[in-house]
């Protein structure tokens, strides 16, 4: 469970900081007081995309810390499988940091983390829906993965999904070799000429580079006599100038005599001597490359034919050496596939009829069990929506076989009547906002006990809905918290009485600038804050005595499951 939220400047919150308890909390405020931004900053936290305008204005970043209480086996899992560790009381820690120049930095529990893997920690430990969440039920491309989240076998469909992928692939290799035998032979045409003038090419790894410096070589050859033909008078002298050779020799020599009187000399003498032998050594060596320039001008000329040849070849099949030699191995290999072809298609034949019969009898499988999911399904969210003053509703599970893909076999799609004696049809077209909201709340209850999140946030999931209606949301919302944490902001009094906890947000202007604070209520805060709820602006005893009387409701009230 979320159990502290830190926020800095985001929007027009300055400074924030929030103690989460369990069970069911509620956040009210104005509208326009900063619910939305809480809502955003905590997106943040969870990996979504968020841009610098959340900067609050005049800052040079934003940061928002978010710690979590035990959270469940599959976000241990991941947390671990991406090489992070639990803090010593099993708890985790997210954090981001926004600058206004939009770039952003990440946390886990302290080590340095990306945005991506917020992402894929974040829906393990949070859920939030939105009124946007509510409209994608107008889509049935969602339908699916909500009844699939009855508890579709994971093993089944890992099963699945290997095999459609397999029998994919192989469809797809089997369609580059289906072709008329006219295209064929264009093809075995093209390719043995190209490895024709490939092989005939005779390439070698690294003869290019080897060609390129030999060119250099001849191409300076003037420039690197002549500073070879100074080195060496520099070593051997000339008529009129000890080179350093006979110099260094000299000095050898004489010190060599010295030592015989002064024996410390020794070791100088041996160094000179040394360094004698070395300048020898680098004479020969310089006769040799004088030996290197010496070229027939027609080798340069076939240098440059070669070169000329390779750069030619490259620019059809690669550019470089490595890059030709590759094209040419695969071309031999494409080749032999056509050649060779009506014997693979002929085993690509059976290896996808075997792929494709696998998945289609795992694909009738998951169809098998969404049929059953889909009654289960069906009860459950009619049963939850007959509880939120959706008496007549009827609720159910479309599903039509259609063509095998990613997902299996199935076309679902939720259908609905919310008057009596109507047939049930697409969502999208009986639906009322209200409706969607209420519609939402029984779906997420249906799957609340199907995985491990440990906190929901719902975002307005009132909208549309007063009265009694309202009421059994806040009553279904407490219910749900009996086994999570739960969180919900709303504009209504009904619910925000059956809260265990209330928090204000509030905007004040001091200064010239707006800030948003949040804080927990006590009991006459939550009934100063209920009687506005109702009355508006001013409140007045009647309000006031109202509000108490929906809080002692709530506290008399039936207990959670």
């Amino acid at each position: 469970m979320l159990t502290q939220l830190y926020i800095e400047n985001v929007a027009v919150i300055e400074k924030v900081s929030v103690d989460f308890r369990a069970g069911f909390s509620v956040l009210t405020g104005e509208t326009g007081a900063g619910k939305s931004i809480l809502i955003d900053s905590i997106n943040a936290i969870l990996g979504e995309r968020t841009s610098r305008e959340l900067v609050r204005t005049g800052a040079k970043s934003a940061f928002i810390s978010a710690v979590f209480s035990n959270p469940g086996k599959k976000a241990l899992a991941k947390l671990q499988e991406l090489g992070y560790q639990m803090e010593e009381d099993g708890s985790v820690m997210l954090q981001r940091e926004i600058s206004a120049d939009g770039k952003t930095s990440c946390r886990i529990n302290g080590r340095p983390s990306t945005v991506s893997v917020l992402k894929e920690i974040g829906p393990l430990l949070v859920n939030i829906h939105g009124q946007h969440e509510s409209y994608g039920l107008l889509s049935p491309e969602s339908h699916l993965a909500y009844l699939d989240s009855m508890g579709l076998p994971q093993d089944l469909a890992d099963r699945y999904a290997s095999a459609f992928l397999q029998a994919k692939a192989i469809r797809r290799e089997l369609d580059s070799l289906n072709m008329d035998e006219a295209q064929k032979a264009r093809q075995i045409d093209l390719l043995t000429y190209q490895i024709n003038e490939l092989e005939e090419a005779d390439l070698k790894e690294g003869e290019q580079e080897e060609l390129d410096g030999r060119r250099s070589m001849y191409r300076n050859s003037e420039k690197i006599a002549s500073a070879i033909a100074q080195a060496k008078e520099a070593l051997d002298g000339g008529d009129e100038v000890e080179g350093a050779v006979s110099a260094v020799s000299t000095a050898a020599d004489g010190v060599e005599s010295a030592e015989r009187y002064l024996p410390e000399l020794h070791t100088l003498a041996e160094r000179l001597q040394g360094i004698s032998y070395e300048l020898e050594d680098c004479r020969d060596e310089l006769r040799g490359y004088s030996d290197r320039l010496e070229y027939n001008p027609s080798e340069l000329d076939e240098i440059e034919a070669r070169l000329d040849t390779l750069y030619r070849l490259g620019l059809k099949y690669g550019g470089s050496v490595p890059n030709m030699m590759k094209f040419l191995e695969k071309s031999k290999t494409e080749l032999e596939k056509i050649q060779t072809s009506d014997e693979r298609v002929e085993d690509l034949r059976a290896q996808y009829q075997k792929s494709a019969a696998e998945a289609k009898k795992l694909a009738g499988e998951i169809s098998k069990w969404r049929a059953g999911a889909a009654l289960d399904f069906s009860a459950r969210v009619r049963h939850e929506l007959e509880f939120l003053n959706m008496p007549h509703v009827v609720f159910e599970v479309r599903q039509e076989r259609g063509a095998l893909n990613a997902k299996g076999c199935d076309k679902v799609e939720f259908l609905i009547s919310t008057n009596a004696g109507e047939p049930a049809k697409p969502i999208a077209k009986i639906a009322s906002g209200g409706e969607l909201s209420r519609i939402m709340l029984a779906v997420k209850t249906v799957l609340a006990g199907r995985d491990e999140i440990g906190t929901l946030i719902f975002d307005e999931v009132d909208t549309g809905v007063s009265g009694g209606a309202a009421q059994k949301i806040g009553l279904k919302l407490r219910e749900v918290s009996g086994s999570r944490q739960v969180f919900c902001v709303t504009h209504l009094a009904q619910i925000a009485a059956l809260a265990d906890t209330q928090y204000l947000i509030e905007k004040q202007v001091r200064n010239d600038k707006t800030y948003t604070e949040v804080r927990e209520l006590d009991d006459d805060g939550r009934r100063q804050e209920l009687a506005r709820i109702i009355g508006g602006a001013k409140i007045t005893p009647l309000t006031l005595q109202n509000a108490e009387e929906m809080l002692k409701m709530a506290r008399d009230g039936t207990p959670r499951s």
